[in-house]
C-alpha cells in the first residue's frame, strides 16, 4: 500500500505572492490522490495551524483546504504547528500503523514544510517518492520559484537513506500505475 502526504494546501497560502504553477500542482495532486485511493492506499492531508491573527489561524477561512482539492471522508488529516509535520503530531504513529510500501510527498512550500516532510520521512526509515512536479512556492527574494523547486529536487535526489528515495513526475507515477494489472504503485 502507498500513502501520499499532501502538505499545507490551504486557502491561507493564497494571501501572499502567486505560487508557481499552482493550478498544475492542484491538478497533479488530485490525479495522484485518486491513483493512491484506487490502489487501496491512504491520503494524508497535512494542515498547518497558525498562531492567532495569521493566515492559517485554526477555524478561519485561511485554515481550510483549497476547495479545488478532491478530498474524501476516509482521508486522514494531521494538524501541525511547525514546519515539520512529524513534530508533536500523530504522523509518525499513523505511518507506522499503515506500514506503507512507499510514501509520496507533495504540497506547499517546497523550501519549508515540504522539505521538512521529505527529510523526516527519510529519517523515519520510509521509502520516499517526492513528486517532482507536485510541490510549489512563490518566488523568494534571492531566487525564483522554479529555481528553488529545481534545487530542492536535486538535493532530495542526493539524500542518503536507509531505504529508497526517488523523484518522479506525476506522469511517470500515473504511467507506472496504469501499466500494472492491479493499478497500484509498488515499492521501488
Amino acid at each position: 500500500m502507498d500513502v501520499i502526504i499532501v502538505v499545507d494546501m490551504q486557502v491561507g497560502m493564497l494571501d501572499d505572492a502567486p505560487k508557481h504553477d499552482l493550478q498544475g500542482v492542484l491538478d497533479r495532486i488530485n490525479a495522484l490522490t485518486a491513483m493512491v485511493r484506487r490502489g487501496a492506499g491512504k491520503v494524508i492531508w497535512i494542515r498547518h495551524c497558525g498562531k492567532p491573527g495569521d493566515g492559517f489561524e485554526p477555524h478561519t477561512p485561511g485554515w481550510e483546504f483549497l476547495p479545488a482539492l478532491i478530498r474524501r471522508p476516509d482521508d486522514i488529516v494531521v494538524e501541525k504547528s511547525l514546519n515539520d509535520p512529524f513534530v508533536g503530531t500523530s504522523l509518525r504513529t499513523t505511518l507506522a500503523d499503515l506500514a506503507p510500501g512507499r510514501v509520496l510527498v507533495a504540497g506547499w512550500a517546497t523550501d519549508f514544510c515540504v522539505d521538512a516532510t521529505v527529510r523526516s520521512c527519510v529519517s523515519g526509515d520510509q521509502h520516499v517518492v517526492v513528486v517532482r512536479d507536485g510541490h510549489t512556492l512563490s518566488d523568494r527574494p534571492h531566487l525564483g520559484a522554479a529555481a528553488v523547486i529545481a534545487h530542492h529536487n536535486w538535493v532530495w535526489d542526493g539524500l542518503i537513506s536507509n531505504r529508497s528515495i526517488r523523484l518522479a513526475t506525476t506522469h511517470e507515477l500515473l504511467s507506472e500505475a496504469d501499466a500494472l494489472p492491479d493499478g497500484r504503485i509498488h515499492s521501488a
